[in-house]
Protein backbone atom coordinates (compact mmCIF):
# COMPACT_ATOMS: atom_id res chain seq x y z
CA UNK A 1 0.00 0.00 0.00
CA UNK A 2 1.73 3.61 -1.38
CA UNK A 3 -1.27 5.86 -0.34
CA UNK A 4 1.23 7.60 2.30
CA UNK A 5 -1.14 9.87 4.45
CA UNK A 6 -0.17 13.09 7.36
CA UNK A 7 -0.80 12.88 10.40
CA UNK A 8 -2.63 16.26 9.73
CA UNK A 9 -5.35 14.38 7.47
CA UNK A 10 -6.99 12.46 10.46
CA UNK A 11 -5.93 14.50 13.80
CA UNK A 12 -9.14 15.17 15.79
CA UNK A 13 -10.12 17.37 18.39
CA UNK A 14 -13.26 16.44 20.56
CA UNK A 15 -14.88 18.26 23.75
CA UNK A 16 -17.20 16.85 25.87
CA UNK A 17 -19.05 18.69 29.01
CA UNK A 18 -18.51 17.04 32.25
CA UNK A 19 -21.82 15.87 33.59
CA UNK A 20 -22.73 14.41 36.93
CA UNK A 21 -23.26 10.97 35.63
CA UNK A 22 -19.37 11.46 34.47
CA UNK A 23 -18.40 12.28 38.29
CA UNK A 24 -18.46 10.75 42.03
CA UNK A 25 -20.34 12.26 44.80
CA UNK A 26 -17.48 14.90 45.13
CA UNK A 27 -17.97 16.24 41.74
CA UNK A 28 -14.94 14.32 40.21
CA UNK A 29 -14.66 12.84 36.84
CA UNK A 30 -13.75 9.25 36.91
CA UNK A 31 -11.31 8.23 35.15
CA UNK A 32 -13.07 5.93 33.73
CA UNK A 33 -15.05 8.48 31.61
CA UNK A 34 -11.94 10.26 30.80
CA UNK A 35 -11.19 6.87 29.04
CA UNK A 36 -13.82 6.45 27.15
CA UNK A 37 -13.19 9.70 25.76
CA UNK A 38 -9.65 9.15 25.14
CA UNK A 39 -10.94 6.02 23.54
CA UNK A 40 -13.44 7.34 21.25
CA UNK A 41 -11.19 10.13 19.90
CA UNK A 42 -8.19 7.57 19.48
CA UNK A 43 -10.45 5.55 17.30
CA UNK A 44 -11.98 8.77 14.93
CA UNK A 45 -8.27 9.00 14.44
CA UNK A 46 -7.66 5.17 13.58
CA UNK A 47 -10.62 5.21 10.76
CA UNK A 48 -10.20 8.47 9.63
CA UNK A 49 -6.47 7.43 8.69
CA UNK A 50 -7.71 3.82 7.24
CA UNK A 51 -11.21 4.29 6.46
CA UNK A 52 -11.91 0.78 7.55
CA UNK A 53 -12.94 -0.94 11.11
CA UNK A 54 -10.47 -0.08 14.08
CA UNK A 55 -10.15 -1.65 17.26
CA UNK A 56 -8.37 -0.92 20.22
CA UNK A 57 -5.28 -2.72 20.89
CA UNK A 58 -3.87 -1.69 23.76
CA UNK A 59 -3.78 1.62 25.87
CA UNK A 60 -0.09 2.63 26.94
CA UNK A 61 0.71 4.29 30.12
CA UNK A 62 -2.14 6.83 30.93
CA UNK A 63 -1.37 8.98 32.79
CA UNK A 64 -3.53 11.41 35.14
CA UNK A 65 -1.68 14.78 36.24
CA UNK A 66 -4.80 16.76 37.59
CA UNK A 67 -8.43 15.66 38.21
CA UNK A 68 -11.84 17.14 36.33
CA UNK A 69 -15.23 18.55 37.68
CA UNK A 70 -18.84 18.25 37.48
CA UNK A 71 -19.04 21.68 34.80
CA UNK A 72 -15.26 21.53 33.38
CA UNK A 73 -14.82 21.07 29.15
CA UNK A 74 -12.32 18.02 28.66
CA UNK A 75 -10.86 18.18 25.12
CA UNK A 76 -9.08 15.30 23.60
CA UNK A 77 -6.94 15.84 20.91
CA UNK A 78 -5.33 12.86 18.91
CA UNK A 79 -2.97 11.74 16.07
CA UNK A 80 -1.43 9.22 14.42
CA UNK A 81 2.41 8.93 15.82
CA UNK A 82 3.43 5.85 13.94
CA UNK A 83 1.55 3.27 11.29
CA UNK A 84 3.26 -0.43 11.25
CA UNK A 85 1.49 -3.19 8.82
CA UNK A 86 -1.91 -3.56 10.54
CA UNK A 87 -1.60 -1.23 13.70
CA UNK A 88 -1.06 2.61 14.40
CA UNK A 89 0.14 4.28 17.64
CA UNK A 90 -2.27 7.35 18.47
CA UNK A 91 -1.11 9.35 21.00
CA UNK A 92 -3.93 11.67 23.43
CA UNK A 93 -3.61 14.79 25.20
CA UNK A 94 -6.70 15.57 27.14
CA UNK A 95 -6.93 19.17 28.66
CA UNK A 96 -9.68 20.26 31.32
CA UNK A 97 -11.06 23.69 31.32
CA UNK A 98 -12.72 25.57 33.51
CA UNK A 99 -15.24 27.63 31.67
CA UNK A 100 -15.93 30.30 34.49
CA UNK A 101 -12.03 31.33 34.54
CA UNK A 102 -11.04 30.26 31.39
CA UNK A 103 -8.26 28.04 33.00
CA UNK A 104 -6.63 25.62 31.02
CA UNK A 105 -4.51 22.39 32.79
CA UNK A 106 -3.30 19.61 31.11
CA UNK A 107 -5.17 16.10 32.67
CA UNK A 108 -3.59 13.51 31.22
CA UNK A 109 -2.14 12.22 28.43
CA UNK A 110 -2.20 8.28 26.42
CA UNK A 111 -0.76 6.32 23.78
CA UNK A 112 -3.13 3.47 21.88
CA UNK A 113 -2.53 0.98 19.83
CA UNK A 114 -5.30 0.21 16.86
CA UNK A 115 -5.33 -2.46 14.36
CA UNK A 116 -7.17 -2.15 11.45
CA UNK A 117 -9.77 -4.69 10.50
CA UNK A 118 -11.37 -6.00 6.76
CA UNK A 119 -14.18 -7.57 5.53
CA UNK A 120 -13.40 -10.66 7.08
CA UNK A 121 -12.75 -9.05 10.15
CA UNK A 122 -9.22 -9.67 10.62
CA UNK A 123 -5.94 -7.19 10.69
CA UNK A 124 -5.44 -5.78 7.43
CA UNK A 125 -2.82 -3.60 6.23
CA UNK A 126 -3.14 0.02 7.46
CA UNK A 127 -1.35 3.42 4.77
CA UNK A 128 1.86 4.51 5.89
CA UNK A 129 2.02 7.90 7.59
CA UNK A 130 4.56 10.39 6.17
CA UNK A 131 5.35 12.36 8.87
CA UNK A 132 5.63 16.27 7.77
CA UNK A 133 6.42 18.18 10.24
CA UNK A 134 9.81 18.21 13.00
CA UNK A 135 7.32 17.64 15.93
CA UNK A 136 5.57 15.00 13.86
CA UNK A 137 8.87 13.36 13.11
CA UNK A 138 9.33 13.08 16.67
CA UNK A 139 6.50 11.73 17.77
CA UNK A 140 7.21 8.84 15.15
CA UNK A 141 11.01 8.42 16.29
CA UNK A 142 9.40 8.59 19.96
CA UNK A 143 6.75 5.87 19.07
CA UNK A 144 8.98 3.10 17.05
CA UNK A 145 10.91 3.30 20.46
CA UNK A 146 7.66 2.75 22.63
CA UNK A 147 6.99 -0.06 19.92
CA UNK A 148 10.22 -1.81 20.39
CA UNK A 149 9.51 -1.40 24.26
CA UNK A 150 5.84 -3.00 23.93
CA UNK A 151 7.47 -5.91 21.74
CA UNK A 152 10.41 -7.04 24.23
CA UNK A 153 7.97 -7.12 27.38
CA UNK A 154 5.58 -9.20 25.22
CA UNK A 155 8.57 -11.50 24.41
CA UNK A 156 9.70 -11.38 28.43
CA UNK A 157 6.52 -12.53 29.57
CA UNK A 158 5.85 -15.07 27.23
CA UNK A 159 9.35 -16.67 28.12
CA UNK A 160 8.39 -16.09 31.35
CA UNK A 161 4.68 -17.84 30.94
CA UNK A 162 7.16 -20.90 29.33
CA UNK A 163 9.77 -21.19 31.80
CA UNK A 164 9.68 -19.85 35.45
CA UNK A 165 13.49 -19.56 35.85
CA UNK A 166 13.43 -16.74 32.93
CA UNK A 167 10.77 -14.82 35.60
Amino acid sequence: MTDQRCAADSCVTISRIMLPEDANPAGIVHGGAIMKEIDNAAGVVAVRHTRKICVTASIDRLDFHKPAFIGNLVTVKASVNMTGKTSMEIGTRVETEDLLSGKKTHLASAYLTFVALGDDHRPTQVPPLNPATPDETRRHREALARREARLAEKTREKECQMDDSKC
